[in-house]
């Protein structure tokens, strides 16, 4: 991806005839959609998303005017907005800043790839998600077969980001079942491996089958087992939106709701049993959301959140820890040029264990295994929490026995957590490109590593199609 060569440091010059500090945050972002659907291609589409945010700080308080004019005298005309605004918002400021929570850094950050993503032919790609569709073509059943893939190439820092995503419906009568596979991650082409396509496709097909015809979840209290791929919306849900601080302090209040976290319960809060250790990890290979520094130009680093079951810090910006009198994390983020950076999530993961998967299912005496989340619905406080799988398979005196369809499971966060009581030693890694918050609207890229884990005592249900 070719650099867009702007005029910084003039335009710097001019904001800082007024402002007490300035900065250019320049983003360029393509993004290519690719999709089969039944053996046919279904898309082949591209876009490109390129400005910059200018940000002042004035009088104490941080502004921004976004602009996608990038010429000397577009640049400068968005700084004068910036300025204008933020004197004049400045009286109702709710914290008085200074310079020190934007501290110089430098430095430089790409994704872990492999093969570049700009090597790749649309027709290489249409071909491996063909042969994918092809190969879950198992049955009449099968009404519906999809493969896509998003390709995502950003120019900030430099990342390469890659969702594809496999699905298979199958209809009998009035019912209908579906299984789905997703990679996602900081990929380049090596991702696009058909062998690995077609093997997922044929499974996903598969399962979808027997799904159609099994029985419903059982209902009642009992042990539950959740793979790694519903583990990155418990995760995501009960861990990652609670501990954001700006929610914690009320800001997202209006639209993406509070938190049940109160400042007083960091460094006491027992949030899980002592299994449970949550890291923020921006520095692992190929997850999701690795970066060197955030947008507010902060390096990044590895931080323990939870530590055996008790919280001990939060996900907020300088800004943040400022107002909070927490500790924080560097997670001042943006989803575009056309957006402030905020308090967001980004590779929040669940520390492996010590046990096998097979070791946690011997130790179950009744229960049941669920995988890959299909339904959710947590309340504005990121407390009660009802979730539903795709997938789920009972588990009798700790033996994996026959597919369930529809299982469900809910609980209320603290709770659940200080019900776990195993965690696997093999961690995959997860995530979501599709993660929303803020006012106006951001859809930001999330990853979630995990094993699989042991809850004890849950409420689960069955349900319909």
């Amino acid at each position: 991806m070719p650099k867009t060569v702007i005029p910084n440091e003039q335009a710097l010059h001019h904001a800082l005839k007024s402002a007490e500090w300035a900065a250019i945050r320049y983003s360029s972002e393509t993004t290519t959609q690719r999709a089969v659907r039944n053996d046919k291609p279904e898309s082949n589409e591209s876009s490109l998303d390129e400005g910059a945010m200018c940000e002042v700080l004035v009088a104490g308080h941080f502004g921004y005017a976004a602009t996608a004019d990038l010429s000397l005298s577009g640049l400068q005309r968005a700084f004068d907005r910036a300025i204008a605004t933020t004197r004049a918002m400045s009286a109702h400021k709710v914290h008085a800043f200074t310079p020190d929570q934007r501290p110089r850094a430098t430095g430089t950050y790409c994704s872990a790839r492999g093969r570049d993503l700009d090597a790749l032919s649309v027709t290489e790609i249409t071909d491996c998600l063909m042969a994918a569709s092809q190969a879950m073509r198992v049955s009449d059943l099968l009404v519906n077969r999809s493969a896509r893939a998003m390709l995502v190439q950003t120019q900030i820092d430099y990342f390469d980001m890659l969702d594809i995503t496999l699905a298979a419906t199958a209809v009998e009568g009035l019912e209908s079942q579906t299984r789905s596979w997703s990679y996602t991650g900081q990929f380049g082409g090596e991702a696009f491996d058909r062998a690995v396509l077609q093997e997922n496709a044929e499974r996903v097909a598969g399962e979808a089958l027997t799904l159609l015809r099994a029985e419903n979840c059982p209902s009642g209290r009992m042990d539950l087992v959740l793979m790694p791929d519903q583990m990155m919306l418990q995760i995501h849900e009960s861990i990652g939106h609670p501990l954001e601080l700006d929610r914690i302090l009320g800001d997202e209040r209006n639209y993406a709701g509070w938190s049940f976290v109160k400042q007083e319960d960091f460094g006491r809060l027992q949030y899980g049993s002592p299994l449970m250790n949550v890291s923020f990890d921006p520095g692992r290979a190929h997850e999701l959301a690795s970066y060197d520094f955030d947008d507010g130009g902060n390096r990044a680093t590895r931080e323990m959140l939870i530590e055996y079951g008790v919280l001990k810090r939060g996900l907020g910006s300088l800004e943040s820890q400022l107002r909070s009198g927490l500790p924080g994390v560097a997670n001042f983020r943006s989803a575009s040029w056309n957006r402030a950076p905020i308090d967001r999530m980004a590779n929040i993961n669940l520390e492996p264990g010590t046990s096998s998967l097979d070791e946690l299912i011997g130790q179950v005496e009744h229960g049941v295994l669920m995988r890959t989340n299909r339904s959710w619905s947590i309340d504005d406080y990121r407390n009660k929490f009802q979730f539903g799988c795709e997938h789920g398979q009972l588990i009798e005196n700790g033996v994996l026995g026959k597919v369930v369809r529809n299982p469900n499971y809910r609980g209320v966060t603290v709770a659940f957590w200080n019900r776990l009581a195993g965690v696997g030693r093999e961690a995959e890694t997860h995530g979501t490109a599709f993660c929303g918050k803020g006012e106006p609207s951001q859809i930001i890229r999330v990853g979630h590593a995990s094993p699989p884990c042991l809850f004890r005592d849950v409420e689960v249900f069955g349900g319909q199609s």
